[in-house]
């Protein structure tokens, strides 16, 4: 991996060399952001980013090919493999087995399939590399009133037009002459779908007046932060988001501050079709 400098090459290295050698320990993302020196709030994006799959994946994959190579050699039955891999049944590990193998871990013992084996445990780990025009700014503190979303991201447009409906009968933060924020309180990618978060936020001058839609006053801190502007439906806004953190950070000498990126709304639809919609992407940096 000739573009990633070797002091976060090596972090990361030691995280999966970490995972390989504590197969039947805690693996949880606190552990191993520790090992990795990453606060445990920016890790899992990270490790996703660097890796190419979750955290949690990643760790079910060594596991199941720990049990597989076990089961091949014969040393051991399929309840010690369920077993091993950290499953709570053997029926669990088989169904786990046979949706990644294609064949129950009884009848890999009597005849690997290497080939479906290695299809498998293709890991991405940094197969491509993307250019992205980045901007370094110091971004004012703004003062916003904002409506959390609680639920699977599916549901995020419903919350947004709850929004929408207070900012038009409050008259408070016009669209017109008022910005428009979203703060992901997580990865909807690797987040179950009911702790998913997201504020959606208009800019305000004065204080929230008394509402039933659950509106609230919240201030975006200011401070330093590396933008990326994402053209196109913000349901796509993950491929903007990964590079940052896979192509870009490893390079920058930078450090992530403990808030959640945010985004910053250049578009309004209708009027813009979203296939044309520019999103800025703000990740705080310390």
């Amino acid at each position: 991996m000739p573009d990633i400098p070797t002091v976060y090459a090596k972090r990361f290295d030691a995280v999966l060399a970490y995972i390989d050698g504590h197969l039947e320990g805690d693996l949880s993302v606190s552990t191993l952001s520790e090992v990795a020196h990453f606060s445990a709030f920016h890790f899992h994006r990270q490790f996703t980013a660097y890796v190419g799959v979750p955290v949690a994946r990643y760790v079910q994959l060594m596991r199941l090919r720990r049990a597989a190579h076990r089961l091949a050699s014969g040393e051991c039955s399929v309840l010690d493999a369920s077993l091993d891999a950290g499953f709570d049944s053997p029926e669990a590990f088989s169904r786990a087995f046979r949706r990644d193998f294609g064949m129950t871990p009884s009848a890999f013992r009597r005849q690997p399939n290497w080939q479906a084996w290695h299809a498998v445990f293709a890991v991405p780990h940094f197969s491509r590399s993307i250019t992205m025009q980045v901007r370094m700014v110091d971004f004012a503190e703004v003062r916003v009133a904002a409506l959390e979303h609680r639920g699977p991201p599916a549901q995020l447009d419903e919350s947004v037009r709850q929004f929408i409906q207070w900012r038009m009968g409050s008259g408070q933060s016009p669209v017109g002459a008022s910005r428009t924020f979203g703060i992901p309180y997580g990865n909807p990618d690797t987040t179950p779908a009911q702790a998913f978060r997201f504020d959606i936020c208009g800019e305000i001058d004065g204080a929230v007046a008394p509402n039933d839609y659950g509106v609230r006053e919240l201030i975006i801190p200011g401070g330093r932060c590396v933008v990326v502007r994402h053209t196109g439906s913000p349901d796509h806004i993950g491929e903007s988001i990964y590079p940052i953190y896979r192509d870009w950070l490893p390079g920058s000498n930078e450090e992530l501050r403990d808030h959640p990126l945010f985004f910053h709304y250049l578009s309004v639809f209708p009027e813009t079709p979203m296939d044309e919609w520019q999103t800025d992407i703000y990740v705080p940096l310390q």
